[in-house]
């Protein structure tokens, strides 16, 4: 494998997205949490990917898929670490990191088009606030800091490594579903209707 490999981490189905629970079930938070995760999986176009987990139910979902799945080491950061390892140990030179919960993904091209260059490239939430898709170079040893605020930590770590840092405003990326007023702003093609793969 040469060029860019795509990591996605999903604690788990059924546990995703409790901040939507006044809107939706567990059924149904589950329902969407593998219908927007089938969507990532098909914005990787091709592109070599491993999801992170130890939820029976996603390992069984990604295995239907034909997706490599390595075990969840208990955190977010932790999980980033995890796939960039195992797609640096299959020859990538570049890992993007994409939540599994961006309904509206289309194309990661625009994250892997820097190679192995010493550039990491950040698509910021659409509250300027998290960090939906990062694209970093497997060689370099960047820190992950998901969380509240981790579009400016992650921005901050790229400067305190001196690696170039280009920041993607893709609407459609940027749109990942957090709370309430998320589900609510999406249309009904963007909620119901499923991935084609």
């Amino acid at each position: 494998m040469t060029g860019a490999g795509v990591v996605v981490p999903i604690r788990a189905f059924s546990l995703g997205k409790a901040r939507l629970a006044e809107r939706l079930d567990a059924a149904d938070r589950a329902a969407f949490g593998r219908r927007w995760a089938d969507q990532v999986l098909t914005a990787a176009h091709g592109l070599p990917a491993v999801v992170v987990s130890s939820d029976a139910d996603v390992l069984a979902w990604a295995a239907s898929r034909g997706v490599a799945a390595i075990d969840d080491p208990g955190s977010l950061d932790g999980a980033a670490d995890s796939g960039r390892a195992w797609l640096a140990e299959r020859g990538a030179t570049r890992v993007v990191v994409a939540h599994a919960d961006l309904p509206r993904a289309r194309s990661f091209a625009a994250l892997t088009r820097d190679g192995a260059r010493p550039i990491i490239a950040i698509v910021p939430c659409h509250r300027d606030d998290g960090s939906p898709v990062l694209s970093v170079p497997v060689d370099a040893p960047f820190r992950f800091a998901y969380g509240t605020g981790s579009f400016r930590r992650h921005a901050a770590e790229a400067r305190r490594l001196g690696l170039g840092l280009r920041v993607v405003r893709d609407r459609d990326l940027a749109f990942d579903v957090d709370v309430p007023d998320d589900l609510l702003a999406l249309s009904g093609a963007d909620a119901l209707e499923p991935a084609v793969s």
